[in-house]
């Protein structure tokens, strides 16, 4: 079998992130963190600090303090966004969007008044049309919230034009980096992003069911949340201070343990060097797609992308396609409109869909080749059956 659907969960991941929740769950040793002053929960205190250590090197957070843990990036985003903007707000986003950005923004458009808008991109050359920010930005505009690259494509958004704008306007930057966290250098002082909204199940290769929030500075975020938190418990209120202050209830320490782990190997191979093992698979991806004429490619070739090369096959549902390679060549990849809506309204793909590929550091050449060797048996029987 082939796996190349990393963009939706890394399912091959380094050993030792299995290995190291196994250790959390099996070793009798792991209580809640911050419960008490046992050996139980200061080894699992000792975990969340040490991954907390290592996203403040990853993202260049300026303090652990503003690491906060959540479940996926949709959490995050929800978070933030429900807890930044109130009636009366205007936000900006993307066509860009995956739900987990657009679905809580029309939620508080529809209950709390917040006012939305969608910055357009160029449907033939895949480029988000920057140019057109400025003139959206209103009087009483609070934040533009994007993702980092786009789900469905792998194109890289332009961040440092659109934070320039940001601070010019003193506008909030959050950016979805469920895309991007462990393939992409990011360094959230440098690129002035407010609020970095991550998952880990995907090129950080930690277990599903973590995620987290890096700020560059304590924001007036109201918690989606409130519960335990084993300190000032007579306050009814969720604490002031971070990362507390967004962290009800028992944490996920062995998912954040693995989590750790999965950040361990990406600080230890090095992004640029994951990125760029990636990019020459996906290189090799598009010119073997390329050669045929009834193949659309939608990943942008003069932009920077992840390791994701999206394409159709003229007048063959995207459903087909992903279908025919897992039936004939147990070759996993995704197909269909990836919960990003207005991608597909853009590219007048809504019926037809997309095929994603999108690749990891544990993907190889034979990989490619046996792919592209599948293409070619699939064009030649689409084209006697047409």
């Amino acid at each position: 079998m082939i796996y190349f659907d990393n963009s939706a969960t890394t399912a091959i991941k380094p050993k030792i992130v299995g290995e190291t929740v196994a250790k959390v769950l099996t070793s009798g040793t792991y209580g809640n963190p911050g419960r008490d002053s046992s050996d139980y929960s200061v080894h699992s205190s000792d975990i969340v600090n040490h991954a907390r250590e290592q996203f403040k090197t990853l993202f260049n957070v300026p303090s652990t303090d503003l690491v906060t843990f959540t479940t996926n990036a949709t959490e995050s985003l929800n978070t933030v966004l429900k807890g930044l903007l109130h009636s009366g707000d205007h936000a900006i986003a993307t066509n860009y969007e995956h739900n987990s950005v657009i679905r809580p923004l029309e939620q508080l458009k529809a209950d709390d008044g917040v006012e939305v808008s969608y910055l357009p991109f160029d449907p033939a050359t895949g480029q988000l049309q920057v140019d057109q920010l400025e003139d959206m930005i209103k009087p009483n505009t609070k934040l533009i919230v994007c993702t980092h690259a786009s789900n469905v494509t792998g194109y890289v958004l332009p961040i440092e034009k659109i934070s320039k704008i940001c601070q010019k306007h003193n506008l909030l930057l959050v950016i979805d980096a469920a895309q991007t966290a462990g393939f992409e250098d990011i360094d959230i002082q440098k690129m002035h992003i407010d609020a970095l909204c991550f998952t880990g199940h995907k090129s950080l290769y930690g277990p599903q069911g973590t995620g987290g929030i890096c700020l560059r500075e304590p924001l007036e975020i109201e918690p989606l949340k409130s519960g335990g938190t084993g300190i000032d418990s007579f306050n009814t209120s969720m604490p002031k201070y971070y990362p507390t202050h967004l962290e009800a209830g028992t944490m996920n320490v062995p998912g954040i343990a693995g989590l750790s782990a999965g950040v361990q190997y990406v600080l230890d191979h090095g992004v640029k060097n994951i990125q760029s093992q990636v990019h020459h698979l996906t290189d090799l991806l598009q010119a073997g797609l390329k050669q045929y004429p009834e193949i659309k490619i939608y990943t942008p070739e003069d932009a920077e992308t992840t390791g994701v090369v999206a394409f159709n096959v003229k007048g063959v549902d995207s459903a087909d396609v992903g279908q025919w390679l897992w039936d004939e060549h147990q070759i996993a990849t995704r197909s269909g409109a990836h919960c990003a809506p207005k991608v597909h309204q853009t590219f007048d793909t809504v019926s037809q869909g997309i095929v994603r590929l999108s690749l990891s550091s544990f993907n190889t050449e034979d990989e490619v080749d046996t792919f592209l060797q599948a293409i070619k048996n699939m064009m030649e029987e689409f084209r006697k059956e047409s």
